[in-house]
């Protein structure tokens, strides 16, 4: 059998000849084609050029042909070659101009995000403005290993908090809003209603306002309200929420009997006791006592917090002032 038998990429027509009897010499002028190679012989060197960084894929092992077989010399050009070099060229020219791009950006032209001016300052009546109005009467009151909170009543250095919190204390601080510490004495206490009265000297009253006293009788279910206070000793801290009701009944104080308290979903949490409850206006309308729990070791906020109506505080405090 002869051993030429065409090449395995004509077509059905073609019809091979007798096998060439040795190669024939390339002539100067058709340098871009080689000469066919005998079975066995090692083919020359290709006369194409070569592009850099092109990577040749060799032909799959069903592509190839058959060892022994006379292949027919590379086909330069032709429509996969011309899409090989179209996007190898796309690809220069993108990367050309993606460096432009992030290598010479003018410092200039340096692209920066809108922002707005400051809003207006708060209205009247908003949350914001509630909470700036409070806040420099707001104390972080420190017992012993006690911690709580408590606000100015009057411009004699007054303060309101919890009986429980300084409930047995000898030593009794205050940390006002700008931050100073100043001693306070206990003046005048009712456990069973879990209220206390302290004094700060005249001396010390520097930076402490007074806050206005509302109604509680006045709250309706739904008003919004805002506890401030120094839960867990974060001093200055604001919650809001809303009167979930008006006259709800929970115990505390010491004779553990059933008292009408003020209901809210405005967090409190440990460190919240005897701070004030206020309404939208920056009025006091109750003073925050207690907060339900799940009954498990560690006690927070479930959005169940009760507060001591202003309306019995002031009644109370004038007593122990007397």
């Amino acid at each position: 059998m002869s051993p030429h038998l065409g090449n395995p990429f004509r077509g059905p027509d073609y019809v091979p000849g007798p096998p060439p009897a040795s190669p024939a010499p390339a002539a100067p002028a058709a340098s871009a084609a080689a000469p066919a190679r005998q079975s066995g012989a090692p083919a020359p060197p290709p006369s194409f050029s070569v592009t850099p960084v092109a990577v040749s894929v060799p032909p799959s092992p069903a592509a190839a042909p058959p060892a022994g077989v006379t292949d027919s010399p590379p086909r330069t050009g032709g429509r996969r070659g011309a899409v090989f070099v179209g996007t190898l060229a796309l690809s220069m020219v993108a990367g050309g101009l993606a460096g432009a791009v992030t290598g010479s950006r003018d410092p200039q032209s340096a692209v920066e995000l809108p922002q707005v001016g400051a809003p207006p300052a708060a209205a009247e009546g908003s949350i914001s403005a509630a909470a700036a109005s409070v806040l420099p009467g707001v104390v972080s009151v420190r017992a012993g290993r006690a911690t709580g909170s408590g606000f100015a009543i009057d411009q004699q250095g007054h303060v309101v908090t919890n009986a429980h919190v300084v409930e047995g204390a000898s030593d009794v601080s205050l940390v006002l809003s700008n931050g100073r510490t100043v001693d306070a004495d206990v003046i005048g206490s009712d456990e069973d209603n879990d209220l206390a009265v302290l004094q700060v000297s005249a001396a010390d009253t520097e930076g402490l306002r007074a806050l206005t006293l509302g109604r509680s009788a006045q709250l309706r279910v739904g008003d919004p309200v805002l506890a401030v206070g120094s839960p867990l000793g974060l001093e200055g801290t604001v919650t809001a929420g809303i009167v979930s009701a008006v006259d709800r009944q929970a115990r505390f104080g010491d004779n553990g009997t059933r008292q009408s308290a003020i209901q809210t979903d405005a967090a409190i949490n440990p460190g919240n006791s005897g701070g004030p409850l206020v309404n939208a206006a920056g009025q006091v309308v109750g003073v925050n006592t207690a907060i339900a729990t799940l009954g498990t070791s560690r006690s927070g906020n479930i959005g169940i917090g009760f507060a001591i109506p202003v309306d019995r505080m002031t009644t109370i405090v004038e007593d122990l002032l007397d």
